[in-house]
């Protein structure tokens, strides 16, 4: 009877010890060119909120899309991801936006309308959400469509909501948790005064359990 237990006992840890191994590996997985892509934009140093950056990748391709309020943003960006392993080529298409005393002021006045919300203001820097878009969407997979002016791309920024002023029309893109977010925020924007116009084109990323649960 002592042998046989040990012999059992035995079989059970190298059947545990089998099973260990997966699981160890699983939760140390390797970095893609994807993160080291996302990473790189968001630490750029004068990536803020009234610009926009969206990529996508593929077999060493970048295509980076979006705006820049800073000049600088755009050769930045590209120069930054011309260092990431795995890439070889990057079609830089961020439009410069257009230097604006009037672009400004509708700029500064949607930031205080959206983040200084009472409904919103968790999404303000110290408002205790993490900031922006930093990690693969919930659920597990990339949004088919991406943001509508930049189809199957992926955002990345240090703020959820990223506030696009041209010649006096407003944009808001980025990514929040829920349909009534994005509703307020398009409500906050339109009453900024003297704006021609305001785009919500912000992104929903809806929790892991609901995106299973609509499948």
């Amino acid at each position: 009877m002592r042998k046989g237990n040990i012999v059992a006992i035995s079989l059970l840890c190298a059947v545990v010890g089998g099973f260990a191994i997966p699981v160890s590996a699983q939760s140390k997985a390797p970095r893609t060119t994807v993160d080291d892509i996302r990473h790189e934009l968001l630490q750029l140093p004068y990536y803020g909120v009234f610009d926009f950056l969206s990529f996508k990748y593929d077999k060493g391709t970048v295509d980076l899309m979006g705006y820049a309020y800073r000049p600088t943003l755009k050769s930045d960006a590209e120069r930054a991801l011309k260092r990431v392993a795995g890439v070889d080529v990057v079609n830089d298409q961020v439009e410069e936006l257009p230097v604006s005393i009037n672009d400004d002021k509708l700029r500064w006045q949607t930031y205080y309308a959206i983040y200084r919300d009472p409904f919103l203001s968790r999404y303000a820097p110290g408002g205790g959400l993490l900031w922006g878009h930093r990690h693969p969407f919930r659920g597990g997979a990339l949004f088919p469509l991406g943001p509508s002016r930049f189809p199957g791309t992926e955002p990345a920024g240090d703020y959820p909501i990223h506030i696009i002023v041209k010649q006096g029309r407003i944009t808001l893109l980025g990514v929040v948790d829920n349909e009534s977010d994005k509703t307020v925020a398009g409500m906050r924007a339109r009453g900024v005064p003297l704006s021609f116009g305001v785009d919500n084109e912000l992104m929903v990323d809806l929790p892991a359990h609901t995106t299973s649960a609509t499948r």
